[in-house]
């Protein structure tokens, strides 16, 4: 107390002129317009740029929980895309409701949290298993593209087949065209995949898309893979057709595992066709 009073009688000239001039300041902010409207657009500006900093710093510690939400929106989207059916003829679009029996496919969001890419055969790891309705031969994609198949499941992970996997091999084709392949890796380098099996017939060029072919009861038809890079022919054969991947293998984070509600059924017709 005797310091504050110490500080007080020393500098008591001082403190009377401040507060001398916040008085003239306050009586001329509110006796003129002009300085009023001055002050208040300064205060505006000031803690406006004030709130933006903070809001841009609340943002981005929310990112984690926008991105969730982002991918359980896109989810459901798409299982509400499956709901309904779309028929065309030339121009015309109908569209028309159905029953939650004809919907083929079922979204579920699921987070990697362990990532192979530099092995000859990688697997990633992800956060959901039968306690989701996770089993394996699921299709795990994200929004740009596939990354591989389910392989075995737990009850809270399950491990994935990574399409950088030797045992990997998808069905593909060109978006452009109906020509089919394979879609497989040969070790090299996790930003390209290979393609197998396309037909001489197809015309290739650099710079065309790839997506799934639809054939398998596993990926939906039209996802997306990445474009072509390379193509290598001998003896009028396609040798080797090199992809570069839509996605970044290194950097996965939340997946959409896919799931067939008609797996069973196509399965069990193809079986029996073939042993009859």
């Amino acid at each position: 107390m005797q310091h504050l009073i110490y500080f007080i009688r020393k500098y008591r000239y001082f403190l009377l002129f401040i507060l001398l001039e916040i008085i003239a300041f306050y009586f001329t902010i509110q006796h003129h317009s002009y300085h009023q409207s001055k002050f208040v657009n300064s205060a505006n500006f000031i803690s406006g740029g004030l709130y933006n900093k903070v809001n841009s710093i609340n943002e981005y510690f929310h990112l984690k929980t926008e991105n969730q939400l982002l991918n359980e929106e896109i989810a459901r989207l798409k299982n509400q895309l499956e709901k309904t059916q779309i028929t065309t003829n030339d121009s015309v679009f109908v569209v028309v409701d159905t029953t939650y029996n004809i919907q083929k496919y079922e979204y579920t969001i699921a987070k990697v949290i362990n990532n192979n890419y530099t092995k000859r055969n990688n697997y990633l790891t992800i956060n959901k298993g039968t306690n989701n309705q996770i089993s394996p031969e699921l299709g795990v994609i994200n929004s740009k593209g596939i990354i591989g198949v389910v392989k075995n499941v737990s009850s809270n992970y399950a491990t994935v087949l990574s399409i950088l996997n030797n045992s990997s091999k998808i069905n593909v084709r060109l978006k452009n065209s109906n020509h089919f392949g394979s879609l497989i890796w040969n070790g090299d380098d996790y930003a390209y995949v290979q393609i197998t099996d396309f037909p001489r017939q197809a015309k290739l060029k650099k710079g065309d898309t790839i997506i799934t072919g639809g054939k398998s009861a596993i990926f939906p038809e039209g996802i997306n893979i990445g474009t072509i890079q390379e193509i290598i022919v001998k003896n009028h054969q396609y040798h080797q057709i090199d992809v570069k991947l839509f996605n970044d293998m290194s950097a996965i984070g939340q997946v959409q595992i896919v799931k067939n509600l008609q797996k069973e059924e196509q399965k069990a017709l193809e079986e029996k066709s073939n042993n009859e």
